[in-house]
């Protein structure tokens, strides 16, 4: 457990919160390393169907801790090998992000107040977003003088139309919840921050009452056969069900339904 972030479980489902209220949550190396070390692990968890992102205190996050950036940059001798290391460090923040991505259960994010560069790169890796009705988005990082590097460049257009990502991207400007939920990158809004909580883990719930091993197929090939062809999808996914339809919870959900009552399915590692 880091200071970080906070994990909490409730049955099978698991929420992790952003947890540097003080600082509104910007995102410093301990942060990253957090984040990466708790979806890795609640993504390797069998126990755990599915995760809430939520963050404390009263903005979901202000982005990079612009203190720790500047500490990326020390004076060099080497250039050659200075830039060696900044490309190590890009790819190691990158894999935080990437952790919740690659988690075998679904994410959902629960965004209140400001959601700023990193936030964007970090709920663009979620696979449902939902917000309360005064939050915004912001890829900030064109007002820093950085180019977006964690993700959002390359989900977020999978997300919302494209030209709107390029103006957001280009000028930095503020995305209202109201247009955020207008173009899709959010599920729904919420009053506030407890009410978009409730609806993130209410979602995560039903999500974990289902097939734990037909979700983790469903996320898999939601993100395999995304930019490559459909052929290629089909082909993977019906591999997938080839080696996985003889699973126990096809049965239990056979039996379940024709009896008219709930399924209950095993640990996705059983």
């Amino acid at each position: 457990m880091s200071e970080r972030v906070q994990i909490t479980r409730d049955g099978a489902v698991a929420t992790v919160e952003l947890a540097r209220a003080d600082k509104l949550n910007a995102m410093d190396g301990d942060m990253f390393a957090a984040i990466g070390d708790a979806f890795r692990a609640l993504g390797r968890d069998p126990e755990v169907r599915a995760i809430v992102l939520a963050a404390q205190g009263k903005h979901f996050t202000a982005g990079l801790d612009l203190e720790y950036a500047a500490s990326q940059f020390p004076p060099v001798k080497d250039p050659g090998r200075a830039a060696e290391a900044r490309l190590r460090h890009i790819d190691w923040l990158q894999d935080s992000f990437n952790a919740v991505e690659q988690a075998r259960v679904p994410v959902v994010a629960a965004v209140h107040g400001a959601c700023v560069g990193a936030g964007v790169d970090l709920i663009s890796a979620c696979d449902i977003r939902v917000a309360t009705q005064d939050s915004f988005f912001q890829i900030a990082e064109v007002d820093v003088a950085i180019t977006a590097d964690l993700g959002t460049l390359q989900r977020l257009g999978y997300l919302i139309p494209q030209g709107i990502l390029r103006e957001l991207t280009y000028t930095g400007r503020k995305m209202s919840a109201e247009e955020a939920a207008r173009i899709g990158l959010v599920n729904g809004l919420a009053a506030d921050r407890d009410a978009a909580l409730e609806a993130a883990t209410s979602l995560a719930r039903t999500i974990a009452a289902k097939s734990p091993l037909a979700v983790a197929g469903a996320k898999r090939s939601l993100n395999y056969s995304r930019g490559r062809p459909v052929e290629e999808g089909l082909r993977d996914v019906a591999l997938w069900n080839a080696g996985t339809l003889v699973s126990a919870d096809l049965g239990a959900a056979v039996q379940a339904r024709l009896a008219k009552q709930t399924p209950e399915f095993g640990p996705l590692d059983g």
